[in-house]
């Protein structure tokens, strides 16, 4: 984006180097001297005579209208993913009962306890991240429409949070609907006027067409969380084609931005339609265990070499905040690495511990970015 002040850089740049460039070709003092006035009265004259050329002029609009995500907002948010983890073993004896606890572990084995908080170093230490209770986290979302859209590990995100949010009873009720495989789920708390959406979207251009329809609809999200990778590493194994279809993504959640051209600078659409700007994220893959996964095919085609190479087609994507894009990262990937392979039995989907993180790291970052004004008018 170019400004006033950048502007005048380049054209003091001109003036001062133009004429010494040219001193290297031996022209005299006067001639140089003569060169470098007439250079400044002809930018000085064509800065303001600029706004009355109207080619002139779009041009350098079009250049400012140009979408910059500045990840620099608030130093905060670039901290909220630095979570530690102390996975502890802990040994279960219950000498009056041989059977299985709750968690599946039976009597006199080896349990572990995940327990995780933000690093309590200096700069994270002095952004207070903190874990928000039901009370606080209804307080938080109260009147939002919240969208989860991906796979599975979205589908756990979506429990992590209802678990938060309801109580034991209604959560026990609910948890046959949510895990229906490969479908969608949706639903409403009336107490705090919560909207959530499960999407199943296990390919990138699911969420693609997610996008299009929020456009089409002129129905926008308050919080979008997305997330896709493994079922197309799995079943395309392509990280190519991979990175073209999460370019063609940005590209479509750039679009429905209210700042985008095609809604306007303040944010209104076309008519009568108010929207306001979604809290975006995107649910990154977790680290994969590649001897703990349950097929021989998920072994062969989800190598830490693909792995990688999938990673590095979501960087280049420039999808993410990080990178200049839209989305700021539910960091899975540090999160299941951290935890380790005591936190999951499949190598792929880990326990309940990590995703709770992930959504007291999402809380945590809509506290930021809405100043606690999250689903206010």
């Amino acid at each position: 984006m170019f400004g006033g002040v950048q502007l005048g850089v380049l054209a003091a740049c001109v003036v001062l180097f133009v004429p010494m460039g040219m001193a290297g070709w031996h022209l005299s003092r006067n001639k140089m001297l003569f060169f470098s006035g007439a250079l400044f009265i002809t930018l000085a004259v064509g800065v303001h005579l600029t706004p009355y050329f109207p080619s002139v002029s779009d041009f350098v609009t079009s250049v400012q209208s140009v979408v910059v995500f500045d990840n620099r907002e608030d130093s905060c948010i670039n901290l909220v993913n630095e979570v530690v983890w102390d996975v502890k073993p802990r040994v279960i004896n219950d000498s009056s009962s041989g059977s299985s606890d709750s968690g599946g572990i039976k009597n006199g084995s080896l349990s572990y306890d995940k327990i995780w908080d933000w690093a309590k170093t200096g700069k994270v230490k002095a952004c207070e991240f903190q874990r928000l209770d039901r009370f606080d986290a209804s307080d938080l979302l109260n009147g939002s429409w919240v969208v989860v859209a991906g796979d599975s590990q979205a589908r756990l995100i979506v429990q992590s949070l209802l678990k938060l949010i309801l109580d034991s009873k209604r959560m026990e009720s609910i948890k046959g609907d949510l895990f229906k495989r490969h479908s969608d789920y949706q639903i409403v708390i009336e107490e705090i006027g919560l909207k959530l959406d499960f999407i199943w979207a296990p390919y990138v251009v699911n969420l693609t067409d997610l996008m299009i329809g929020f456009k089409q609809n002129r129905s926008y999200p308050d919080v979008l969380v997305m997330g896709s990778g493994l079922w197309h590493m799995l079943h395309m194994n392509n990280a190519s084609d991979y990175g073209f279809a999460l370019q063609s993504l940005r590209s479509s959640v750039v679009s429905l931005l209210p700042f985008s051209p095609q809604l306007g600078a303040d944010g209104p659409v076309t008519g009568s339609v108010s929207v306001r700007s979604p809290h975006l994220f995107w649910l990154g893959m977790p680290m994969l265990i590649n001897g703990m996964l349950n097929t021989e095919e998920k072994r062969e085609k989800m190598s830490d070499e693909m792995w990688h190479a999938y990673d590095r087609a979501l960087r280049n994507s420039r999808l993410l905040r990080r990178y200049g894009g839209p989305l700021l990262l539910l960091d899975i990937q540090s999160m299941s690495w951290n935890c380790g392979p005591r936190c999951t039995v499949d190598g792929m989907h880990y326990d309940g511990a990590v995703y709770e993180a992930a959504v007291h790291i999402l809380l945590n970052a809509l506290l930021i970015e809405s100043h606690q004004k999250l689903g206010s008018t």
